[in-house]
C-alpha cells in the first residue's frame, strides 16, 4: 500500500534556491528579513539581496567556481543566509558544520567535503586554523575581525556584480550538511537546488497548514548547521517574506526574553524546549501572548506534553517529520480543518509517496501495522559523497529511501513514529553515531571493549550510555564511570558526550563481529 497526500500536488519551479528565496525581495525591500536577537541589529530584505549578490562577486575574485565548496563553521548570524545564498548563486555548495565541533571533527569534515574556504566567526577561529592546517582549505573568513583571517566585510564591498552562471537545478548540489543515515559515521548527504526548492513548496503547499507566512516573526533558536534550521526554518521564512529573529547560542531565559520583546508568532523547537515551556516556571514571567503556533521536529514529541503545552500557550502545536535526506520534510500537521492528533507526525506532504513494510521480510502492510517507512519524492537526496554503497543501500532502483524509522499509519492517513531500526542517538534532536564513539572509546589505553546505546531521557529525549569492558587488571581511579566519562567529553562536541556508563564483562556480537545493541537494550530495560 502507498500512502500519498491528500492534497494537491505542487509544481516545482526549475530555478535556484537563491531565486526561489529572495523571490519576495525586491517587494519588501525596507522589511526586516534577518534580525539578531541579542543585538537587535537587521539585515532588510534589500540589504539581503544586495549582500548576496556582493558576497558572490567577492568569492568569484578569490577563485571559488561552480562546484566548489564552503564551510560554515558559525552560529546563528544573519550573514549564515547571505553566505550560503551567494555559495548557491555560484553553483557551489556549502557544507554546514556544528559549531560545538572540535578541531579533529572539523578536520574530518572538512577533508571528506573537499571544502576550499572555511566562514567562521573570531571565538572559533583557532579551532578553524588548526583544523584547517590538516586539510586543502585555501582561506579563512571571519564575521567582524580576527588576527590571522580575513574579515568578511571585504566580501561586501565589492560591487555587485557576480558572474553568470549555468546551473542545472536537478543535478547541482547546493548542501552538503552531514548525517549518519540509518548507521555508521557521518556522511555528505548531497542536496541539489530542486531538493531544497521542492521541499519549500511542498511545506507551503501542504494542505489545512498555516506554515510560516509573510506577517510571521520566526524564532531562529535552533542552529542553521542542521537541515531543520537551515530550510525549515531560515529558509522557508525568508522564502515566504517572513522575519527571522536570530539566536548565535541558546538560553532558555534569553529564549523567552527574545520571543516577548519581538512578539514572535512561530515558534520552531525541539522537544526538550516544549518540555521546558512546559514544566520551567519561569515561562509566567513572560508574556507569550503572541505565540499563534509551535512547530516541533527533529525528535519525536509526545502526546500529554504537546497537550499541555498548548493549553499553556492557547496555540496549536504540531509536529512534523523528516530527515537530512529528505530536505527534510516529508510529514507535516495540519493545523486547521482537521482534528488535532497530538503525538502523531502529521500526514504526507504533497508530491510524496510513503510505504510501510515489515522490518525482516519487506514485505508491504496494511493501515496500523507497524513497520518501516520508506518514502519517496523530489525532496530525496541526490546520494550520499562519494560513498556509491551507501547511497545504494539507503535508495532502491525504484526511489523509495529507507529512514530506519518504525510507524504506522491511521484510517485518516495521520502517522506516528513508534521506535527506530536505525542505531542512531537523538540528543536534543542532534545525532550522534554510536560508531563513533565506539571508535574513541577503543582508543582509552584501558578499554578492552565498549559498544554504545541510546537511553530515554527526559529534557535531552535520548542520551549515549556506554557498555564498557575493561582490560584485566585495568580497574583505577582514572577507569571510574566518572573518569571516562570525562575523557570523552574532553575529545567530543557536548552533545555527543557519554552520559552513563556500565561496565561489562563482554559486548554482545554476532557471528560476522556486529553489536548486538538489541541486547544491551534489552539489558538496560531489565535494570
Amino acid at each position: 500500500m502507498i500512502i500519498a497526500s491528500d492534497g494537491p500536488a505542487v509544481t516545482v519551479p526549475e530555478i535556484t534556491v537563491t531565486e526561489y528565496v529572495l523571490r519576495h525581495a525586491a517587494r519588501l525591500a525596507d522589511k526586516p528579513a534577518l534580525i539578531d536577537g541579542p543585538s537587535g541589529r537587521a539585515l532588510t530584505y534589500g540589504q539581503l539581496a544586495d549582500g548576496i549578490r556582493r558576497v558572490a562577486t567577492g568569492l568569484a575574485q578569490h577563485g571559488f567556481r561552480r562546484g566548489d565548496v564552503l564551510a560554515i563553521y558559525s552560529p546563528n548570524v544573519p550573514e549564515y543566509a547571505v553566505v550560503f545564498n551567494a555559495v548557491a548563486s555560484l553553483g557551489g555548495s556549502s557544507t554546514t558544520i556544528n559549531p560545538l565541533y572540535t578541531a579533529d571533527e572539523l578536520a574530518r569534515q572538512l577533508i571528506d567535503s573537499g571544502a576550499r574556504i572555511i566562514v567562521t566567526v573570531p571565538a572559533f577561529l583557532d579551532k578553524a586554523r588548526e583544523a584547517a592546517a590538516k586539510t586543502s582549505v585555501e582561506e579563512i573568513f571571519v564575521f567582524g575581525t580576527a588576527e590571522g583571517a580575513r574579515p568578511f566585510a571585504e566580501l561586501l564591498q565589492t560591487a555587485a556584480s557576480p558572474p553568470r552562471v549555468s546551473i542545472d537545478p536537478a543535478l547541482e548540489v547546493v548542501a552538503l550538511p552531514y548525517s549518519s543515515g540509518t548507521t555508521g559515521l557521518p556522511k555528505g548527504v548531497m542536496l541539489t537546488h530542486r531538493n531544497l526548492v521542492a521541499n519549500l513548496q511542498q511545506f507551503e503547499g501542504m494542505k489545512d497548514f498555516d506554515g510560516f507566512g509573510e506577517q510571521d516573526i520566526v524564532m531562529a533558536a535552533l542552529p542553521f548547521f542542521h537541515i531543520y534550521g537551515l530550510v525549515v526554518i531560515m529558509k522557508s521564512t525568508l522564502a515566504q517574506g517572513g522575519t527571522l529573529v536570530t539566536m548565535p547560542r541558546f538560553d532558555f531565559m534569553d529564549f523567552l526574553g527574545l520571543v516577548q520583546k519581538y512578539r514572535a508568532t512561530v515558534l520552531p523547537i525541539v522537544p526538550p524546549i516544549v518540555l521546558a515551556l512546559v514544566k520551567h516556571p519561569v515561562v509566567a514571567q513572560f508574556d507569550l501572548s503572541s505565540v499563534r503556533m509551535v512547530f516541533s521536529g527533529a525528535a519525536p514529541l509526545g502526546e500529554e506534553i504537546a497537550r499541555q503545552l498548548s493549553s499553556k500557550l492557547g496555540c496549536p502545536v504540531v509536529q512534523g517529520y523528516g530527515m537530512t535526506e529528505a530536505s527534510p520534510v516529508t510529514h507535516l500537521s495540519p493545523t486547521r480543518n482537521a482534528p488535532s492528533k497530538p503525538g502523531s507526525i502529521g500526514k504526507v506532504v504533497p508530491n510524496t509517496e510513503v510505504r510501510v513494510v515489515d522490518v525482516v521480510t519487506g514485505a508491504a502492510l496494511g493501515i496500523r501495522q507497524e513497520g518501516e517507512l520508506l518514502i519517496r519524492g523530489p525532496q530525496i537526496m541526490k546520494g550520499y559523497l562519494n560513498r556509491p554503497q551507501d547511497t545504494a543501500d539507503s535508495i532502491d532502483r525504484d526511489g523509495w529511501y529507507r529512514t530506519g524509522d518504525v510507524g504506522y499509519v491511521d484510517e485518516q492517513g495521520w502517522f506516528f513514529i513508534v521506535d527506530r531500526t536505525k542505531e542512531l542517538i537523538k540528543y536534543k534532536g542532534l545525532q550522534v553515531a554510536p560508531a563513533e564513539l565506539e571508535a574513541l572509546l577503543l582508543t582509552h589505553p584501558a578499554i578492552l571493549d565498549a559498544a554504545v546505546v541510546r537511553k530515554a531521557d527526559e529534557e535531552a529525549g535520548e542520551v549515549p550510555k556506554a557498555y564498557v569492558v575493561l582490560k584485566p587488571a585495568a580497574a583505577g581511579p582514572a577507569t571510574t564511570a566518572e573518569a571516562l566519562m570525562s575523557w570523552v567529553a574532553e575529545r567530543v562536541a557536548p552533545h555527543k558526550r557519554v552520559r552513563e556508563v556500565e561496565f561489562i564483562d563482554q559486548i554482545p556480537k554476532s557471528a560476522t563481529g556486529k553489536i548486538l545493541r538489541r541486547l544491551l537494550m534489552e539489558r538496560q530495560s531489565a535494570h
